[in-house]
């Protein structure tokens, strides 16, 4: 079958859904591009690594080899660990986490209990908890059309890509491009997607198909899955 996904919306703060994914065959599948941050645990012959991973600019093509194991949780948006700054993650450049010989994560100086997919939304409690997960309100706010009082704009979208790790610019442009992918997948037509997508044309929406999901409108359209995380 190759690829198994699940995933749930998080009801703890900070969190905006946890996941869990497997491999039964050795696969590969696209990754879309997407705007939060995420922490993540793989699991692969034996070995148990950590990853924090931020914004994806563009769609990615990933393996997943048979047997792989992955569990994590969805950030947020503008939610962030400032120990490990957003826009230092983007793209695949993920943070590794070191984990000792017990098992057991070392961040801040302080070892954590590994957590299991079954409990991992109590261990980023922990975190929210230890000061360690922050969310920035500013985020919400800019996100919304406002400009926090007293702020200059400059000031504002600093502290907004600080956050995030990307612009709030390239933020819409990927969230745009994500609502048209949405669409083609649930079979709408082309020329509608275009139209409700706020896309010129055709064109425009093939090339941002591409960028952000590595598939064509046709493509999406005929079922070739993506993944959102």
């Amino acid at each position: 079958m190759g690829l198994i996904f699940n995933a749930v919306v998080g009801d703890v703060p900070l969190v905006q859904r946890v996941w869990s994914s497997s491999c039964d065959a050795t696969t590969s599948f696209a990754s879309a591009a997407k705007a939060s941050s995420m922490i993540a645990f793989a699991r692969y012959r034996g070995r148990l690594t950590v990853h924090l991973r931020g914004p994806e600019t563009r769609g990615t093509s990933l393996p997943c080899p048979e047997g792989a194991e992955f569990f994590g949780v969805e950030f947020r948006l503008g939610a962030h660990l400032p120990l490990y700054p957003p826009a230092g993650l983007t793209d695949l450049r993920d943070a590794l986490l070191p984990t000792l010989s017990d098992g057991r994560i070392l961040l801040d100086n302080r070892d954590w209990e590994m957590p299991t997919a079954h409990n991992v939304d109590v261990f980023v409690n922990r975190l929210v908890r230890a000061g360690l997960l922050i969310f920035d309100p500013v985020v919400d706010e800019i996100r919304h059309g406002e400009r926090p009082h007293g702020m200059s704009e400059r000031t504002a979208q600093l502290r907004f890509q600080r956050a995030v790790g990307i612009s709030h610019r390239r933020l819409a442009r990927i969230e745009q491009a994500q609502h048209a992918a949405r669409l083609l997948t649930a079979g709408r037509p082309i020329a509608d997607v275009v139209a409700d997508g706020g896309y010129y044309d055709h064109p425009e929406l093939s090339r941002a198909m591409r960028w952000a999901t590595g598939h064509t409108p046709s493509e999406l359209r005929a079922g070739i899955g993506f993944l959102a995380l």
